[in-house]
């Protein structure tokens, strides 16, 4: 698989709380990317955040909180995003935990997959 130039980058704001059924959301998301064929996912956790709700979830020792903040970044070409975007959409529908996508155009500069792990 080969990116180069023109992409997009599909970011998805979850809870570290939210599932889908007995799975992570975030978790799902990648792993139905990673089906969908899309280049590659990673997953990055917050130590602060708010969303809809103005609840601020922390990494403060004093308000320790297992609902940190979650980001999933997808990046593929537009052809490729758009057609997993109902995918990703029906996820958060199921898991009824709210969260944010957003899409922006992005120029892939380097992109080498290595060898897969045996």
């Amino acid at each position: 698989m080969e990116i180069a130039g023109q992409a997009v980058l599909l970011r998805i704001f979850v809870g570290e709380s939210d599932k889908v059924g007995h799975l992570p959301l975030h978790e799902a998301i990648v792993r139905k990317a990673r089906d969908a064929g899309l280049a590659g996912a990673t997953v990055f956790k917050g130590v602060l955040g708010y969303g809809a709700t103005h609840h601020i979830r922390t990494t403060k020792i004093l308000d320790l909180s297992a609902d940190l903040p979650m980001v999933i970044e997808i990046v593929d070409e537009q052809a490729k995003v758009a057609a997993f975007q109902p995918a990703c959409s029906e996820l958060l529908e199921r898991a009824q935990c709210g969260g944010l996508v957003t899409l922006e155009n992005i120029r892939v500069i380097q992109y080498l997959p290595g060898k897969k792990p045996a």
